[in-house]
């Protein structure tokens, strides 16, 4: 078992050079003064104004990497423009080192903050009010607004997996994919230009070896029929069309091919730079919040952009929709890679050919399915192990356990898309190229 951090109180940030705290315990003690230093160096409080005190202090439980905290502050002069309900998230869980592991995560969101900053940034984000990280240590802060869910027009924070609840996802998932387009078009157009090759270089070699498949081409046969026993024995578990003798044929087959073309496969999907842009890893809706504008058109903000970076466009489109309703993905997908492209276009990038943005998705949820996906099943019975017993996916059974329930339904949907869109075919399409 992995012994626990050693405990850091404060650390030199890389880019204001404040002494930074790395834990709850930290920050409060050192109070409105750190605040109001922090703020004023980050240019998001004037020298002429301070935190005069902070009222409330409760933690926030959510998420699974670092330490979480939501605060409420007063200000010396009071000021419309200024938030007193901030949202602060540090990198570091002393706790636990297991949690602790993915302390790097928040060096990009550190990066996007400061990027978000720039006038013709065309996302909303959380309102930054200071950001920063020490990368010898892994050890940051970022400091926003906090996002009150359900008030003021604002939705209320909708649950990943569970679009099921929703009247229609429908717009929802519109309004994320039309974030994201928007996100690339403005780096494509050089909008953002020079600080996103500052903040998010792209480095080919590092792209190119980004979440192998962990198998080779044997293991990942015997990965396949695994997944072919899993759909046997717990048939209520995932859509029926997965379980069918045909689909799984094809993904034993196919699945090791995907494995002997790898390399070629991340070339294809890296060698164009149409298709390579900064992107949003998880735009999930639980990761978003969401409200109708004056015309009654579902508008977005994004939050989370922790592994936010320089990638193929389709890993930024499978990553907000993986854990969409299946139907829906079914029914919309087609149409939702046609409303990226235009979206990519009415921004200033590139004008993408829907079909061969097909392609890259086709690929790119391929690969990191099977480097992601491929050993869902035995995770999920080695914390469910009465599964096959289950009504459905969403039987109370599954849900008393978070982390089985996601895995399978993004893993229901990952085969899903497979036996619709036939990926050994696009795999072909591909080769032939």
């Amino acid at each position: 078992m992995a012994t626990k951090p050693d405990l850091i109180d404060f650390v030199r940030g890389d880019a204001t050079g404040l002494s930074i705290p790395a834990h709850p315990d930290a920050l409060l003690r050192a109070g409105a003064g750190f605040l109001t230093e922090a703020f004023r160096a980050y240019g998001s409080l004037s020298r002429n104004n301070a935190v005069a005190r902070i009222t409330r202090v409760e933690p926030w439980l959510a998420g699974n990497s670092g330490e979480k905290l939501v605060l409420s502050v007063e200000y010396e002069q009071e000021d419309s423009r200024l938030d007193t309900e901030l949202f602060v998230k540090f990198s570091r869980y002393f706790p636990d080192a297991f949690r602790d592991r993915r302390r790097y995560e928040l060096e990009p969101e550190v990066s996007l903050a400061a990027l978000s900053r720039l006038p013709a940034f065309p996302v909303t984000v959380a309102r930054p009010y200071f950001a920063d990280f020490n990368h010898e240590t892994g050890t940051g802060v970022l400091i926003t607004q906090r996002i009150a869910f359900g008030e003021n027009g604002v939705e209320p924070l909708h649950r990943k997996c569970m679009d099921h609840e929703l009247a229609d996802p429908v717009p929802y998932y519109r309004a994320t994919v039309t974030a994201l387009a928007r996100l690339a078009g403005a780096h494509k157009a050089g909008r953002l230009s020079p600080q996103v090759e500052e903040l998010f270089p792209f480095d080919l070699d590092a792209a190119m070896a980004e979440m192998p498949i962990p198998w080779d081409e044997e293991q990942i046969a015997e990965k396949a029929a695994l997944i072919g026993e899993f759909a046997k024995t717990c048939p209520k578990l995932l859509p029926s069309n997965v379980a069918s003798e045909q689909f799984l044929a094809r993904l034993k087959r196919d699945a090791p091919r995907f494995v002997r073309h790898e390399r070629a496969i991340r070339r294809f999907l890296l060698g164009n730079p149409d298709y390579v842009a900064l992107t949003h890893w998880n735009t999930n809706i639980d990761n978003a919040w969401f409200w109708r504008d004056a015309d009654g058109t579902m508008q977005c903000g994004l939050l989370d952009w922790g592994m936010v970076r320089q990638m193929n466009l389709a890993y930024g489109l499978w990553g907000g929709l993986s854990a969409s309703d299946t139907a829906m993905l079914d029914r919309h997908l087609a149409g939702l890679l046609e409303l990226f492209a235009e979206e990519l276009a009415a921004e200033g990038g590139p004008r993408l050919d829907p079909a061969e943005l097909g392609l890259h998705f086709d690929l790119s949820v391929a690969m990191l399915g099977l480097a992601l996906m491929a050993d869902a099943p035995a995770l999920i019975l080695s914390r469910v192990p009465d599964a096959a017993q289950a009504a459905g996916p969403h039987d109370p059974l599954i849900m008393q356990d978070q982390v089985a329930h996601g895995f399978l339904h993004v893993f229901a949907n990952f085969l899903d898309t497979w036996e619709r869109r036939d990926f050994g075919a696009s795999l072909d399409r591909m080769l032939e190229r």
